[in-house]
């Protein structure tokens, strides 16, 4: 059992000091850094974005990232969509007795590797172990900090009519790539998980003077519950272009084959952003490298109230509605 997670691992005795030090230090950039109650951290003047997220996504390996890299850019992610530079994070890791301790090094070293992609650091965090059966083998939560460094503010009560909407790049691929992991479909080309960083883009979007009215990761739900929200909260209609979604061809074709539609599924590295008319050229341009694109507009409100609508290849309009329920659950 030397190998595997055990009860004792989180009884706070020798067995758990061990898990601590020799699995464990690797979450933290510097290897002498001590382990106390909290962390005391020098932060730079300026307003701070926090935020907090639970991840339970299976399975915990899938093509293009894991659990552990999946729960240090989400929360990034998050921040990012506030105008905040991510700096600091914690972390809270649920072990199941048996979990093998190869597999959890694999997510330590993940965790690590997505934490300097996102350019901040794990600064402290907690470990409990549950019995066998009580939870997948790992859950996560992760709470971070950040600097805010947009010029006004960034939310839904920004949007005015008029604004520009853009996404930052291609659809749907991470939710293809859980279903394709948990269901052992063998796609050819595989898909691989979008999750990857976006403060980045928002840097760039925000260093070239581009005014961002709002930001909104595309996570569960996609962008079809992200737009419907939007549109809620500023009370406003979006038009959208069928045709300028960006949805890769294998994520069109597996979702065509399985009968979903790629604007429901789950992003991990993408996002729609609203900006005024005059901005729309150049927020275009700094997002092209991604595969980003325009997708529609803002429009005041009518009597139908605030609402989706998607203009076909054929000129028609729809509605775009988000699900009721859950497509597919435990997707981050």
């Amino acid at each position: 059992m030397g190998d595997r997670i055990q009860l004792a691992h989180g009884g706070g005795g020798t067995l758990m000091q061990q898990l601590i030090h020799q699995e464990l230090r690797a979450l933290y950039a510097d290897p002498a850094q001590v382990l106390h109650d909290a962390a005391r951290l020098e932060l730079p003047h300026g307003p701070l974005a926090f935020s907090t997220d639970g991840y339970v996504v299976q399975p915990l390996e899938f093509p293009g990232g894991d659990i552990g890299s999946l729960a240090v850019t989400g929360t990034a992610n998050d921040l990012a969509m506030a105008g905040a530079r991510p700096l600091h994070l914690s972390v809270g890791l649920i072990l199941e007795e048996g979990l093998p301790l190869e597999l959890l090094r694999r997510l330590v070293a993940s965790m690590a590797m997505a934490a300097r992609g996102c350019g901040l650091t794990i600064v402290t965090g907690d470990t409990k172990v549950v019995e066998r059966g009580k939870a997948d083998g790992v859950f996560l939560t992760t709470s971070g900090i950040g600097v805010v460094e947009a010029p006004g503010p960034i939310d839904p009560t920004a949007i005015r009519p008029g604004d520009q909407l853009l996404v930052s790049g291609d659809l749907g691929r991470h939710g293809v790539a859980i279903l394709a992991a948990r269901h052992g479909l063998a796609l050819q080309p595989p898909v691989l998980s979008d999750c990857a960083p976006l403060w980045p883009q928002v840097s760039a979007l925000l260093e070239a003077g581009v005014r961002i009215h709002c930001l909104r990761d595309l996570t569960r739900g996609g962008l079809a519950s992200a737009l419907q929200e939007l549109a809620e909260a500023a009370e406003v209609e979006l038009a959208i272009e069928e045709g300028r979604l960006p949805v890769l061809e294998p994520v069109a074709r597996s979702c065509a084959l399985l009968g979903f539609e790629p604007l429901h599924l789950a992003n991990e590295g993408r996002f729609v952003v609203a900006v005024p008319p005059q901005a729309r050229d150049q927020a275009q341009a700094l997002l092209a490298a991604s595969g980003g694109a325009w997708i529609g507009s803002v429009r005041p409100a009518t009597g139908a109230g605030a609402r989706v609508l998607l203009t076909t290849a054929l000129g028609t309009e729809r509605l775009l509605v988000p699900l009721s329920g859950e497509l597919l659950p435990r997707i981050c």
